[in-house]
């Protein structure tokens, strides 16, 4: 156990010097200079300029006039330098995306340096009709290089860093199915161009200054020049006329057909027209457009197993999908069947960080392969939606370890399948940064399926997800979405009679209130848990609750209370002989202590967490313990043991690549080194954060 106790600072104040060569004295200031600016900074990872926005086609005709218009007001609106708001507006299918993508990769100008940022708001972003505009921020933000754990929770605070950066990298956005002017607007760049596309023209965007731009089906002229791009014998008979008359002008119809003939050489344009019968689909002034009709002949035309990926991805809760669940869930051929759906254009790559290629169907397809699937029987729909199901309880649950490691408190058994097993080609992910990574791009379908199978009373999978799903929702900070899940967590516990998974459900939703500065809330859920002691037994979900309360009472200014609970929570800790729990409440214990003042008492008890984890092994604490000593040392006026400190957790926290405890400790000198006037250690602080900040993201290079 070290002790900071007055004798030392007096001996420190006093006699602390180091010998640096020959007879040469410094004083230990110049000497902690020299240890801050030796820290040795992990190299940036290398400035990629984001490009995301989907791939052209070479099949692409007749938008010379949108084309000019939109570089148009690009220039414009550069000349001005103000940021600019474009909406296009359209049909579904119309190829409002491949215009843009046309626009933004073929034009010479503008060339937005800072990059090309794209989100679609329908992949896996609603809930209830409404999107995650934080978590698309949160997603632009890591692009532009911030790291993880510098991404502010607020939508704000996100706000705020994202018009930040953009201030000094003038950049595109690209945002495809917007319904509301309030999902498109915290998304605008400081400097460069949104553009909008959706199915309505978005006028609550008019007050922003948008610039409106519609794009209407192809003309006769336009649609025939489409058909000749892929057949021949468009020139006969007028077929070509009459298929444009059929498919409404629209783009994707027009193509599927196009795919639907290449595979049958053997055929011509009328007998694709034939097939889409003699009405084809209702015309734009008669009602709503579909091209139900023509999925209808392409999805008849594909092969047994791309029938099957279709209908599979009719069945998905969500909207995304990779090779490894398609193959859980009983496609054969998989690969060659994901090829028949992309070059059909009845599907599209997903563009995500994590390892798996994605796919999805078009938004328009999307409510074919729905419709298709309400005709399966309802035994078949229930195997798949089982079979999804157990792929994502099993690959979750590999995740929460790879994130969180296998010593983590868990309730549920480790899954029946490997990894591997899981995997159709190379691992889902091999490491614990990977693994988040792959969680955050299934996101959107881990809520949504969530909330089937909460429908559907498969509760034991309900909770065992939930509980597997809080490395992804502390780890990344969407609060929002933990508190739904959770909510579906706890009622299915309830009904599977499992007290200690409501429990644990319970201080998750907490834990998920906290974060969101929810503190009233995440009091009531405390208390009910509370209530369910008794049944849980297991004395570590007693302490874990405790600990939660006793977070909530320090953030609301409780600190005697909030000592109390680490206390117990220490005391449930240490009768399961958790050493690292104690490690963890001696450290919360030590923060209540300082916050009520006191301080003498706090050293006490963080000199003996120290000692703990240092004889345990546990070195991810120190830099924690050793950041809020040095706090409380520059309190009591304890320079020299407080500077100690917060270098040995600067030191510790960048070998062990923990950037924010690293920010705190540079920080901690840096107000030392002002409080001593001690010029050089505050330039040598400074720099190092300025450093620092660059490799997380936070500011520019030679910023």
């Amino acid at each position: 156990m070290e002790d900071y106790g007055v004798d030392e600072r007096d001996a420190g104040a006093t006699a602390m010097h180091n010998s640096v060569s020959g007879n040469a004295v410094i004083t230990g200031p110049v000497v902690m200079a020299g240890r801050v600016e030796s820290l040795s900074m992990a190299p940036s990872p290398p400035i990629v300029t984001p490009r995301q926005i989907p791939p052209v086609t070479s099949l692409f005709v007749n938008r010379t006039a949108e084309l000019h218009r939109l570089r148009s007001i690009a220039a414009a609106l550069r000349e001005s330098q103000v940021p600019g708001i474009v909406v296009l507006s359209g049909l579904g299918g119309v190829g409002k995306t491949q215009l843009v993508a046309q626009w933004a990769t073929r034009a010479p100008e503008p060339s937005y340096p800072g990059g090309h940022l794209y989100a679609d708001l329908e992949e896996g972003r609603r809930r209830d009709g409404a999107v995650d505009v934080s978590g698309v921020l949160a997603g632009f933000l890591r692009s532009f290089g911030v790291h993880p754990d510098f991404i502010p929770v607020g939508l704000g605070e996100r706000t705020a860093l994202f018009r930040s950066i953009t201030a000094r990298r003038e950049t595109l956005i690209v945002v495809d199915n917007a319904r509301r002017a309030a999902e498109v607007r915290p998304l605008v760049p400081a400097t460069g161009l949104l553009v909008a596309t959706s199915r309505a023209g978005l006028p609550g965007l008019a007050m922003d200054g948008a610039v409106s731009v519609p794009l209407e089906p192809l003309d006769e002229r336009a649609g025939v020049q489409l058909v000749r791009s892929w057949r021949t014998d468009a020139a006969v008979d007028g077929a070509a006329e009459t298929l444009v008359r059929l498919c409404s002008g629209l783009p994707l119809a027009l193509r599927a057909v196009g795919e639907w003939l290449a595979r049958r050489p053997q055929l011509d344009l009328n007998d694709a027209v034939r097939a889409l019968g003699v009405n084809g689909l209702p015309r734009a002034e008669e009602g709503a457009v579909s091209v139900n009709t023509v999925l209808d002949v392409a999805y008849e035309g594909l092969s047994d197993q791309a029938r099957n990926l279709y209908r599979l991805l009719g069945c998905l809760p969500g909207t995304s999908a990779t090779v490894d669940l398609a193959a859980a869930a009983g496609v054969l051929e998989v690969e060659e069947a994901v090829g028949e759906l992309l070059t059909a254009h009845l599907a599209v790559v997903v563009r995500s960080s994590d390892g798996p290629r994605r796919f999805r169907s078009h938004d328009v397809v999307r409510e074919h392969t729905r419709n298709v699937v309400k005709g399966l029987p309802e035994a078949e729909r229930r195997s798949v939606l089982r079979a999804v199901t157990d792929f994502y309880t099993a690959a979750v649950a590999h995740a929460d370890v790879f994130v969180l490691g296998a010593g983590r408190f868990r309730l549920q058994e480790p899954p029946t399948r490997t990894l591997d097993e899981l995997s159709l080609g190379e691992r889902l992910f091999t490491d614990g940064a990977e693994a988040l990574e792959w969680l955050d791009a299934e996101r959107g379908n881990l809520l949504a399926l969530l909330r089937t199978v909460a429908n559907e009373r498969q509760d034991e999978s309900v909770w065992r997800l939930c509980e597997s799903l809080w490395a992804l929702y502390d780890g990344r900070k969407h609060h929002l979405d933990s508190v739904e899940a959770h909510g579906l967590g706890i009622e299915a516990a309830r009904r599977c009679g499992r007290a200690d998974a409501e429990v644990r459900m319970y201080n998750q939703l907490a834990r998920a209130h906290y974060g969101l500065g929810s503190y009233e809330e995440a009091g009531d859920a405390l208390a009910l848990a509370e209530t369910l002691f008794d049944k849980a037994g297991d004395a570590r979900l007693k302490g874990m609750i405790r600990e939660t309360q006793g977070l909530v009472a320090l953030a609301s200014g409780a600190h005697e209370d909030a000592y109390a609970l680490f206390t117990q929570a220490l005391e449930a800790n240490a009768a399961t002989q958790d050493t690292h729990g104690v490690v963890v409440q001696s450290y919360n214990i030590g923060q209540a202590l300082i916050a009520a003042g006191r301080l003498q008492e706090a050293l006490g008890v963080l000199g003996e967490a120290r000692a703990r984890a240092v004889g345990s092994g546990d070195d991810g604490m120190l830099p924690r313990i050793d950041v809020v000593l040095a706090r409380a040392l520059l309190r009591l006026d304890m320079p020299v043991p407080a500077s100690e400190a917060a270098i040995r957790a600067a030191e510790q926290a960048n070998r062990r690549k923990q950037y924010v405890r690293l920010d705190q400790a540079l920080g901690v000198l840096s107000e030392l080194a002002a409080s001593t006037n001690d010029k050089r250690l505050r330039e040598a602080c400074d720099a190092k954060l300025r450093e620092l900040h660059r490799g997380v993201g936070l500011t520019p290079e030679g910023g």
